[in-house]
């Protein structure tokens, strides 16, 4: 969804709005002051692989950084990528596991598995 950053000119206010055409920016007004002198701000994007794309960018002999370690999306990755090189199936009972610790990775220590 096309979500877009405005800062007003006047009192500085920033916002977002949803804006599906050109024709409703040019109608924006400050939530704040009513104003229509807006900028558009560059924002900050979320790019998000697919589990497929995580397997294949997956270097098994790189070394990880600590954020990797802590990711829960990266539990089963080794193992995935590992079976994908081999041409095995570990079946959806594996899959339903790994997601099962990337939900609740405390489940392996408490004994609910």
């Amino acid at each position: 969804m096309p979500i877009y950053e405005y800062e007003c000119q006047n009192c500085m206010q920033q916002f977002q709005r949803l804006v599906m055409k050109a024709e409703e920016a040019s109608s924006l007004v400050c939530p704040d002051c009513g104003d229509t002198r807006l900028k558009r701000l560059v924002s900050r994007v979320a790019y998000h692989l697919s589990e497929g794309d995580r397997i294949d960018s997956y270097d098994p002999s790189a070394g990880q950084s600590d954020a990797f370690m802590k990711d829960t999306r990266n539990i089963g990755l080794h193992a995935k990528k590992r079976a994908r090189e081999m041409g095995v199936d570990l079946g959806s009972g594996f899959d339903a596991k790994v997601e099962k610790l990337r939900t609740h990775p405390g489940s392996v220590l408490d004994g609910t598995e």
